[in-house]
């Protein structure tokens, strides 16, 4: 800790000897105050990440880093690239005018130079008493002055278990957002998945259209047509009539179980009628490898959740069978801490990635409408393992 919260201070400290060396003419602070500045600039974001970890991994407590993320550049019709603030010749220049736009203007970034002037006179100064102890301890046992070396060992032992505690609650002030900026991000983060939904939404209702254009819509016109040619028939050639018949009544069954299907696939009637732990059961022995279900405690949620979730594990599983070629999928479903957790892991070939469009994009976007999460592990060779977690009351 002492090394984190004083490194910004070690580059100032660096400029200064740096003076020093040069001569301490006229004009020969000019560099060090720009190296000085440079060096803050590039390491605050590092240090505050770094600060971030260590909060979340000795306490537990989260820290949002809470930075704005960069809108993808779009490519106009005159050849210029867009970037959200002006047009520039190429995808790379949008994209560096973007960057630099964004860090400037982010309130992260000056939340953490806040920090990063504030963490060494609170948190560092706390974290350097046992190494400064211990650093006594052994120069005075080195020269010949034990009492020193007692004094400053107890020092270093006696802090140590304490001097690191300070950089919780200062993280926490004066890293974590306002609550006027988290209210705001919260309505852009809001905003993205209503747009997601309503895209979402509208290419499900495309998707039905054209089924029932293409599927049961035909057949029905078919079956009319042979109705009327059979009608027209029935005199004349009733062996035909009869055949013409048999064939519209075939129709109307095909008809029926296309219509059948499409409702399966808005929403299955297992899962309405049974819960979603049934319902992925039942997917389960669909599967043409093996799927091992292991649900515990999992109650009946909302429909618009459990609808999310089983959506969301059979694209999962679709993936492993047509992508990572796996022989065996998990399926585990659980309730923690208010939320239900579902992991799904087959021993496929990895290297699974999210890209833009992309299934698993698909599934982050659907769990983002009810703050769900989504983490994918997929190394290259596997195992693939992907945990969601959506919370509920």
């Amino acid at each position: 800790m002492a090394v984190v919260a004083m490194l910004v201070p070690a580059v100032g400290a660096a400029a200064v000897l740096v003076w020093l060396w040069w001569g301490g003419t006229a004009w020969s602070w000019i560099a060090p105050v720009l190296w000085a500045g440079i060096g803050t600039l590039a390491l605050a974001r590092p240090v505050c990440r770094m600060v971030r970890a260590l909060v979340a991994r000795w306490t537990g407590t989260v820290i949002p880093g809470g930075y704005r993320q960069a809108e993808p550049v779009v490519r106009m019709s005159t050849g210029y690239w867009w970037n959200g603030r002006s047009y520039e010749k190429s995808r790379r220049d949008a994209q560096q005018d973007q960057r630099l736009w964004l860090w400037f203007t982010d309130p992260a970034t000056w939340r953490d130079l806040r920090f990063t002037a504030i963490a060494p006179v609170t948190v560092g100064v706390v974290a350097c008493v046992p190494p400064t102890g211990f650093a006594a301890a052994v120069l005075g046992f080195a020269r010949s002055m034990p009492l020193v070396g007692v004094l400053g060992l107890v020092v270093a032992v006696a802090t140590a278990p304490y001097a690191w505690r300070p950089v919780e609650p200062v993280a926490t002030r004066f890293l974590r957002a306002s609550p006027a900026m988290a209210l705001a991000e919260r309505v852009d983060e809001l905003t993205a998945q209503r747009a997601d939904a309503t895209v979402a939404q509208a290419a499900e209702i495309r998707r039905i259209e054209r089924d029932l254009h293409d599927g049961a819509q035909a057949r029905l016109v078919a079956l009319g047509m042979s109705l009327a040619t059979a009608e027209k028939l029935m005199d004349a050639d009733p062996e035909r009539a009869k055949a013409l018949l048999r064939d519209a009544r075939a129709g109307a069954a095909t008809s029926l179980t296309e219509l059948r299907e499409l409702v399966r696939g808005i929403n299955p009637p297992v899962l309405t009628e049974r819960g979603l732990v049934d319902a992925v059961r039942a997917f389960a022995l669909d599967c043409p490898l093996e799927v091992a279900v292991r649900a515990g405690g999992v109650p009946r949620l909302d429909p618009p959740i459990e609808s999310a979730v089983y959506f969301a594990i059979a694209e999962l599983v679709t993936n492993a069978i047509k992508h990572a070629h796996a022989s065996r999928v998990d399926v585990t479903m659980a309730k923690e801490d208010g939320g239900l957790v579902a992991e799904v892991t087959d021993d496929g070939r990895g290297g699974a990635a999210e890209r833009d469009g992309g299934g698993l994009a698909g599934v982050r976007h659907r769990l983002a409408v009810f703050d769900g999460t989504c983490e994918i592990t997929s190394p290259s060779g596997g195992p693939t393992r992907v945990r969601m977690m959506v919370p509920c009351a």
